[in-house]
């Protein structure tokens, strides 16, 4: 066996030692919510071990994790098109269903919008417009470094204390 050249099981081993780098590897290509099951996915094949040594068995969970992401991707694009070539068809309306939110909903979303507002304002301005600059506008995190003339950590800094600051928005409102 060349050096470096792996089975099955030693395939397995290097996914586990390596499950947070690829992790972050899956989320920082777009995966998002999925990267979790898309890593499921990655181990499913690994226990289930390659058909011969893998001669660089890292090089191998990183090309296999970004195909699985690439097919994820292509069936999502593919479901998408087939549901607006389905509502182009149909006119967008289904017969007796309102395609408008009722208005119990309505209100419901304004308040937790109203929620939302008034906890990133309580945060203080910079980190307000960090969050919407990033994601509402979608400028890149390097980009509102510069335009701030702060470093890429402080902005990063910004960004997770908006996030803890909606995620507990979110955990209050769940609860009511």
């Amino acid at each position: 066996m060349a050096r470096g050249s792996m089975t099955g099981t030693g395939l397995e081993a290097v996914f586990l030692n390596h499950r947070a780098p690829l992790l972050r590897f899956l989320r920082a290509r777009g995966a998002g919510d999925s990267a979790e099951d898309l890593l499921q996915e990655l181990w499913i094949k690994a226990a289930a071990g390659a058909s011969g040594p893998i001669a660089e068995p890292l090089a191998y969970l990183y090309r296999t994790a970004n195909n699985l992401m690439l097919d994820r991707r292509r069936s999502e694009l593919r479901s998408a098109r087939r549901d607006q070539d389905w509502t182009d068809v149909t006119g967008g309306a289904v017969t007796g269903v309102s395609d408008a939110p009722s208005g119990e909903r309505v209100l419901i979303a304004r308040e937790r919008l109203e929620a939302a507002e008034t906890a990133l304002k309580a945060l203080g301005e910079r980190t307000e417009h960090v969050f919407r600059r990033f994601r509402v506008e979608g400028v890149s995190q390097r980009e509102i470094a510069d335009e701030l003339g702060i470093s890429l950590s402080a902005v990063e800094k910004h960004l997770q204390k908006a996030y803890r600051a909606l995620i507990e928005v979110r955990r209050r409102l769940d609860a009511e």
